[in-house]
């Protein structure tokens, strides 16, 4: 089982993961969510997970006037802390620690401002403990305020001090939840008690705190100190005797190591447990942002799927070819003379075949130039079509709107993919001619006595791949049909028929494949603006996992 620190530690981690894959089109609410998360567990969390061995930091806390500087200064024996029931708006945190502790706290208390901090004469101070007179959690000043909440934050130990008038006020209960919230362990001063009445204050405030979350020290029942109305020192310091148990735990604290390190990892445990709402809001934030990349993701493999699958179809019925380039073939190849030739029977073709074609011009390098253009174009526009589907689909989408809006390019397909489907498109043709060659290696006296040599049977292939049908009679209505039939024709008569099919498939299953692959590319333009959905969901499941304490 993975230690508490381990678990900040991760938390830590996995906050920095989410606040990496937010998006210029997340909303703002969970920009926030994000944001407080990753700030809270790198400033607080994860600092006191890595150093659960230093001074445990001690915040007195409470509303303007209830006593907390004069108990500061019988905490220090001494007057280090200014008191009074106003307190000056510039005000700022004033901290008693030995030069050891101080300079270890620095990590600790940097998110805090040293700015806003003052060292108190170090004499009374404990080793292993450092206490901080925070300002006041109601000041009228707002930087104090935001002092004193960053101290809850830091503090392993909070000593909330109020008094017999203001145990109950709303100001002292949004406290009191808030450290409660914080899963801060707690102990209780109630200042100015009257003498005669101290039990029954005593009693209430118990009764007032049981409808809150705070923690106690330890196990027990929360500690609640009550100190006489004018129990005070002659210096203005509460009298030593009034707050002896505060002292008394205190100092306990200081002298016992495995005591202090059980208190600042309790207070670890609060602090964890305590970022449950939001930890649960971001993992919600982030199964939501999932479900969005899904859909988004789908948009993009249907319309690509569609427009791939469209693209095949019109390949394979070669449909797309231009009848100028399928004259050019047949001129160049004298597909009458053939045509009459293999109505004769394939026995008598085999002979005649190589009579009629001796003596043909070379082959025509534009009719494979052209072949190739049409598949360029053809795919070009499929590309363009599937592009305009998903940005119309994704500029509805406010998370990626902005994003589609920045690259207009993704209105339709890339730049580059003619001059990529040209340079791959020569690379296939030169696998056709390859194959050709293969197999005509044991019928040299055939495939390599034509005068048509290997490129043209290459053509022949390639040209096949898009008007090879089985069945084609030769008196199909269509040039797309009269090619395929004298392809057909004349590959069967050189290779065979099983070897013209399997080349032919062949070269049309890398076509496809390389298509394919063409596709997939121009998909991952859309596919890099939208995150993982199960990189989402797995990162929800670990924040979760991270913040429970049970984990």
């Amino acid at each position: 089982m993975r230690t508490l620190a381990e678990r900040a530690r991760e938390l830590g981690a996995l906050a920095d993961q989410r606040w990496i894959l937010i998006r210029e089109g997340d909303p703002p609410e969970v920009r926030e969510r994000a944001r407080q998360l990753r700030d809270h567990v790198t400033s607080y969390i994860v600092p006191r997970a890595n150093a659960l061995d230093l001074p445990l930091l001690v915040a007195l806390l409470g509303p303007t006037g209830a006593g907390k500087s004069s108990l500061m200064n019988t905490l220090a024996g001494a007057h280090v802390s200014e008191t009074g029931v106003l307190r000056p708006t510039t005000r700022r945190a004033v901290l008693l620690a030995t030069d050891a502790d101080a300079h270890a706290l620095r990590g600790v208390l940097s998110h805090v401002g040293t700015d806003r901090i003052i060292r108190a004469d170090g004499d009374g101070a404990r080793p292993g403990v450092a206490i901080v007179d925070a300002p006041d959690l109601d000041s009228v000043e707002l930087a104090n305020r935001a002092v004193a909440d960053k101290l809850v934050e830091a503090a392993d130990l909070c000593v909330f001090v109020t008094t017999a008038v203001r145990y109950a006020d709303l100001a002292a209960y949004v406290v009191l939840e808030r450290i409660a919230a914080r899963g801060l362990p707690v102990l209780i001063v109630a200042n100015r008690l009257p003498s005669d009445e101290q039990d029954v204050v005593v009693e209430d405030i118990r009764r007032v705190l049981r409808g809150t979350a705070l923690r106690s020290l330890d196990e027990g029942r929360i500690e609640v100190i009550g100190v006489p109305e004018g129990a005070l020192a002659d210096d203005g310091s509460l009298d030593l005797t009034a707050v002896g148990p505060i002292v008394e735990r205190i100092n306990e604290l200081a002298a016992d190591r495995e005591q202090r390190r059980a208190v600042i990892e309790r207070a670890l445990e609060g602090a964890v447990e305590g970022l449950s709402p939001l930890v649960e809001s971001v993992a919600a934030d982030l199964e939501n942002g999932a479900s969005d990349a899904a859909a988004l993701r789908t948009a993009v493999d249907k319309a690509y799927e569609t427009e791939g699958d469209e693209l095949n179809a019109e390949l394979r019925s070669g449909a797309f070819l231009r009848t100028e380039v399928l004259r050019h073939w047949e001129s160049f190849v004298r597909a009458d003379q053939i045509t009459r030739f293999f109505s004769r029977g394939l026995v008598r073709v085999r002979g005649t075949v190589l009579a009629v074609i001796k003596g043909t011009p070379p082959t025509p390098v534009g009719v494979e130039r052209e072949v190739t253009s049409d598949i360029v174009a053809v795919t070009v526009a499929h590309a363009h079509q599937a592009a305009r589907r998903v940005a119309e689909e994704w500029s509805t989408h406010r998370s990626v709107a902005a994003g589609l809006a920045r690259e207009p390019s993704l209105w339709s397909a890339s730049p580059d993919l003619g001059q990529r489907l040209e340079l791959s498109l020569r690379d296939w043709v030169a696998s056709i001619a390859h194959d050709v060659q293969e197999r005509g290696a044991p019928k040299r006296e055939l495939a390599f006595g034509v005068s048509l040599g290997v490129n043209a049977l290459a053509i022949a292939a390639m040209i096949g791949v898009f008007a090879h049908t089985a069945g084609v009679t030769g008196t199909e209505v269509g040039i797309v049909a009269a090619t395929g039939f004298l392809n057909q024709k004349l590959l069967q008569a050189i290779f065979g028929e099983a070897a013209m099919t399997e080349m032919v498939t062949n070269a049309r299953r890398r076509l496809e494949s390389l298509l394919s692959d063409e596709f997939a590319r121009e998909r991952s333009r859309y596919e890099r603006l939208v995150p993982d959905a199960s990189k989402l969901r797995d990162l929800a499941a670990g924040l979760r996992e991270a913040a429970s304490i049970a984990a």
